[in-house]
């Protein structure tokens, strides 16, 4: 099984934005904790990052082709914005779990909507790099379950 985990725009700078909501961990730091977590689930993860939506939407639609089972998505505050971003998820057809770092239902008005959720399988948030970890296991015993 592999599952792709997308970062999306200004995730470059964890570590540096935001540290009383984010955290001292770096997009390296998590990365590396993934990998060692789809190691104890028994999976293989690849790890993107773009600032681009594009380059984003790209990746999705290459996952389909790739033969990735599934993805996770932290399109970061482009899940507010981004419609291509959702036609993307929503045309590869791949169990998707929409990511966020911080819990976005307590945060500005403007992050509480989200475009991506509605073509997921499901929304983890507020719970840092465990909101990570959940949808690697979610997105496991989903796909085991549904082949």
């Amino acid at each position: 099984m592999k599952i792709l985990v997308i970062n999306g725009v200004n995730m470059n700078m964890l570590g540096i934005r935001e540290p009383e909501k984010y955290g001292n961990m770096t997009l390296k730091d998590l990365e590396k904790e993934l990998y060692a977590y789809s190691f104890e689930l028994g999976i293989d993860i690849d790890t993107y990052q773009s600032n681009h939506e594009g380059e984003l939407v790209e990746k999705i639609q290459q996952a389909k082709i790739e033969g990735i089972d599934g993805i996770a998505i932290n399109a970061a505050a482009y899940t507010h914005t981004s419609v291509a971003i959702r036609d993307a998820i929503s045309a590869v057809n791949l169990p998707t779990i929409e990511v966020h770092m911080t819990n976005i239902h307590a945060r500005e008005d403007f992050r509480q909507k989200s475009l991506i959720a509605p073509v997921c399988i499901g929304q983890i948030s507020g719970l840092g790099i465990n909101s990570y970890k959940l949808a690697l296991k979610g997105l496991c015993d989903y796909i085991k379950n549904k082949l």
